[in-house]
């Protein structure tokens, strides 16, 4: 599977979360609203979310594999790095 697309909007207020990005995959098919969210040890990815009725969040979207994960991790994590475009707030998102 590649990694067609990524797509990110910083966002400009203070806070852990740093980023929303869109990737899109064999330009067929889009994940929305991963976040890029800064760690204790650096930045890393979180993967779309809902909130269930007992207040857990569970992931709508998320990799199989640990090595695509990584793989994910590391595209999204670059784009980010090289992205130069204007901050948004949350929300304008």
């Amino acid at each position: 599977m590649d990694i067609s697309e990524v797509r990110v909007r910083k966002v400009s207020q203070a806070g852990k979360l740093k980023a929303y990005v869109t990737v899109t995959f064999d330009n067929q098919f889009v994940v929305h609203n991963i976040k890029v969210i800064e760690g204790r040890e650096g930045n890393f990815i979180a993967m779309p979310s809902r909130q269930l009725a007992n207040g857990e969040f569970k992931d709508v979207a998320h990799p199989i594999s640990s090595d695509f994960r990584d793989h994910l991790q590391k595209v999204v994590m670059d784009a980010y790095a090289n992205e130069n475009t204007s901050e948004v707030t949350e929300e304008e998102l």
